[in-house]
C-alpha cells in the first residue's frame, strides 16, 4: 500500500496503525504533530488510527525561536 508523508510517497505493508507507521520513520520519541489527510490526530489515538492505501501523513515538530 502506498502513504504519502511530507509529500513523498512511501510504500508500507499493512496492515499498520499511524504509530507503526511513525516508528519505522524514526518518529518513535519525538515530540511531533501529525495531521491525516488533513485531520490533527492526537498522540493518544496513534495506535487505534488504521492507515490505508492513498492516505497523506504530514508531520511537523515544534520550532524554538523568536
Amino acid at each position: 500500500m502506498i502513504v504519502t508523508i511530507n509529500g513523498q510517497q512511501t510504500t508500507i505493508n499493512p496492515p499498520l496503525k499511524l504509530s507503526d507507521c511513525l516508528a519505522k520513520n524514526g518518529y518513535r520519541d519525538m515530540t511531533i504533530a501529525v495531521a491525516l489527510n488533513g485531520t490533527f490526530v492526537p498522540k493518544g489515538e496513534h495506535a487505534n488510527t488504521a492507515l490505508n492505501d492513498g492516505d497523506d501523513i504530514e508531520i511537523v515538530a515544534p520550532m524554538q525561536g523568536g
